[in-house]
């Protein structure tokens, strides 16, 4: 078997608000699906963070090196395309679409020996995974109502970030903690995201010493990215002085990038993006560095239902890895896909256990988003 063309199609017409400083709009691109054609009629699925404009010219200037290549050995095929391309920007737009080429190949693993993808890393711990509804804050009483509806969905976990946080006021923040603390009851888990890696974010290590604090009074578990998201000593002692878990990690690529912050023990949580990363066989490297740290590795998931897909099985094939981000009312993640995704009544999300990422796209909802059309799946 061999590769016979990769194409990238950006999704546009329904991309959620990011909380950015510079929001991002319905009609922008920002993630991009790419499909890896083969000469046995075998397509595989996978998605970039990343706007199209980028993705196509890293194809060009990958493809040398992915055409006629063996599409049924990823973790050798996504080396051969990071070895080659690091002068090109390590880390940057070529990682993201790399990352997109190594979620399909594993696809076509997958579909080509009739196994699901957890399964072909090794083995799956689980077979259900539990959700975390990942939504942007409000001002107080607008969070709440918007947490409530999502809390009737069956979510049992929810994550609020970016926003007004750590913009306005101390009080302000608790007000905002308070309210969806509230909403989604005392046995609901809560996470804070602060948002960071947001443009010129405006808070320090003694704002994030303090609002640690405040977030344990409200049980928080765990609390994301409360520091710009380079500066590695601060988010060191952070750690050391913070009463809740400190998580981030999203905006690194590549697992050289995670060594000093996994050896460093700067997080009590790692999140890697699977569509930046370098892809699955590069993030479960990074799972188990984190493992042998002891760091727990919770996957980083405002994207796609191919990310999703992934997701799910990285955290079927990690042993301490239990949780997962799901972005609500999101089409590309809710209407992408044929069969929907549904919480059973745990509000535990199924694995998918057909072969490869075990998800069958709706070509329709492709072309609606895309404006391109698709053979039908493989």
């Amino acid at each position: 078997m061999k590769i016979t063309k990769i194409k990238a199609a950006g999704l546009r017409g329904g991309t959620p608000e990011g909380g950015w400083a510079n929001e991002i709009k319905p009609q922008d691109c920002v993630h991009t699906l790419v499909a890896v054609l083969t000469d046995e009629g075998i397509t595989g699925w996978g998605s970039v963070f990343a706007t199209d404009e980028l993705v196509e010219a890293a194809l060009h200037l990958l493809e040398p090196l992915y055409l006629g290549e063996n599409p049924q050995e990823p973790e050798r095929v996504s080396e051969k395309l990071h070895a080659n391309t690091f002068w090109m920007g390590r880390g940057g737009t070529v990682t993201h679409a790399i990352s997109g080429i190594d979620i399909a190949l594993w696809d076509i693993l997958g579909k080509t020996t009739g196994q699901p993808v957890g399964r072909l890393l090794g083995g799956c711990y689980r077979s259900r995974v539990l959700p975390y509804a990942s939504v942007l804050m409000r001002e107080p009483r607008a969070l709440a109502d918007h947490l409530l509806a999502i809390r009737e969905e069956g979510f049992r976990a929810f994550k609020i970030g970016w926003g007004p946080f750590g913009w306005q006021s101390n009080a302000m923040d608790e007000q905002i903690v308070r309210a969806a603390r509230e909403a989604v009851g005392p046995e609901s888990l809560l996470m804070v995201d602060a948002g960071a890696s947001n443009a010129f974010w405006p808070q320090s290590f003694k704002w994030a010493v303090r609002t640690a604090r405040m977030l344990a009074d409200f049980g928080v578990y765990w609390f994301e990215e409360p520091l710009l998201p380079d500066n590695l000593s601060d988010y060191t002692l952070l750690r050391q002085n913070s009463p809740v878990p400190i998580a981030g990690g999203e905006v690194l690529t590549r697992r050289q990038s995670f060594v000093p912050w996994l050896q460093g023990r700067a997080l009590d949580i790692v999140q890697p993006d699977v569509t930046k990363v370098g892809g699955i066989s590069e993030e479960r490297k990074i799972a188990w560095m984190a493992e042998e740290n002891g760091v727990r590795f919770i996957p980083h998931g405002w994207n796609t239902a191919l990310g999703l897909a992934a997701d799910l099985h990285l955290a079927s094939a990690s042993r301490n890895t239990d949780i997962v981000e799901y972005l609500p009312g999101s089409p590309f993640i809710d209407d992408l896909v044929e069969n929907k995704w549904k919480l059973d009544d745990n509000g535990m999300l199924a694995v998918p256990n057909g072969p490869g990422l075990g998800i069958s796209l709706n070509l329709d909802v492709v072309e609606k988003h895309t404006g391109q059309r698709f053979a039908g799946p493989s």
